[in-house]
């Protein structure tokens, strides 16, 4: 074959190859800024790195310093007083962060990933998510990437992202242990302690408070929150726990828009029923609640539900379990008067319930 005719078919698949790229990229630009393994969302577990994610989640992962005012005759004025993390949520300048890593500061500085430093304003805070809201006032924010659509699943690998006793920005690798833990906070009256937990084996430690859980695309899954620890065992390892994504943003959205979260309340105190006391109660096949307390005065207390009650649904729905039945309240706006069916000595009664608002954290 004549060197010219090599030359034309090498000429001519090149050509071929470059329309080839050309078409792909119009049609996928996806392909521009991604390798194709992340851009195809293929099963975690054929990811070999995750320096994707950390590119892309990194940036809006703050570092946060807080000042308190001291009270001292020798030496009185602003001294540090804590250290956590935050997440960009968005270009306009909002954070969150947790609430205990702000809760005693009289003052709030804001450390990006650039070098910038940035006084943060407090929005809003929730004690029961333990979550808070700062703004930050500068051009060219980066933002967390975000995914309405996340379902996050156990044995999903995910990183943390903070900064970890001071050291600077830490990355750690582990996997969605369990999901709907919800027993960090003491239970009680319509307990509205922080619920539906991610659980986490990422390694979470003093400064990540506030820092972000991601997944493998760089998407934010939850905020980093706390580490387990027992009365017995101080330290603990490989348990760590994370506010999910989807309560995180919805608690976030009403801290900006009302500066506190508004929700409604019972004023009862439950648990869910196992089976034998399913039978002592000739509940057959029925869930609900057991009443085991009536706060004084409260909405509960004023419809005439006492002690001893038991919940089989409210407006017609039936309740399965106590965190369904807490979550239904909370949801319901103040001032609402809703339906709720009892069992009262093996009789069913349902009862009008006008539901208040729940001002116990504020």
């Amino acid at each position: 074959m004549r060197p010219a005719t090599i030359l034309k078919y090498c000429l001519q698949g090149t050509l071929y190859g470059v329309l080839l790229a050309a078409l792909l990229l119009l049609l996928f630009p996806q392909l521009r800024t991604q390798s194709l393994e992340h851009w195809w969302r293929s099963p975690q577990a054929g990811i070999t790195s995750f320096s994707y994610a950390a590119a892309q989640a990194g940036p809006a992962v703050v570092n946060i310093y807080t000042r308190s005012f001291q009270h001292s005759s020798t030496n009185p004025g602003l001294a540090a007083s804590g250290l956590g993390s935050g997440v960009i949520m968005s270009a306009a300048g909002f954070v969150l962060t947790n609430y205990h890593v702000i809760a005693e500061a009289d003052q709030v500085i804001v450390a990006l990933q650039d070098g910038r430093i940035i006084a943060g304003k407090v929005i809003g805070f929730d004690v029961p998510t333990d979550l808070a809201v700062l703004k930050i006032d500068a051009d060219r924010l980066p933002e967390i990437p975000q995914s309405e659509d996340l379902n996050p699943q156990v044995g999903d690998i995910v990183l943390a992202i903070g900064n970890p006793y001071n050291v600077g920005q830490t990355i750690t690798q582990g996997i969605i242990s369990a999901t709907g833990r919800s027993g960090l906070s003491s239970m009680g009256p319509d307990s509205n302690g922080r619920q539906d937990l991610l659980q986490t084996d990422a390694a979470i430690n003093s400064g990540n408070s506030g820092g972000a859980l991601v997944n493998v695309y760089g998407e934010l899954v939850g905020i980093n929150t706390a580490s387990f620890q027992s009365v017995a065992h101080q330290e603990s390892y490989g348990i760590s726990f994370a506010i999910p994504y989807a309560l995180a943003t919805r608690i976030m959205q009403e801290l900006i828009t009302n500066g506190r979260v508004i929700r409604g309340y019972l004023g009862i105190g439950g648990a869910d029923i196992p089976p034998v006391m399913a039978r002592l109660l000739n509940m057959e096949e029925r869930a609900g609640i057991y009443v085991d307390s009536v706060s004084a005065g409260a909405p509960a207390d004023k419809a005439g539900i006492v002690s001893g009650d038991v919940i089989l649904a409210l407006n017609g729905e039936e309740i399965l379990n106590t965190r369904q039945a807490m979550d239904k309240v909370a949801e319901t706006r103040p001032g609402t008067e809703i339906r709720v069916t009892l069992l009262r000595e093996g009789k069913m009664l349902t009862v009008p319930v006008k539901i208040e608002e729940d001002r116990r954290f504020q």
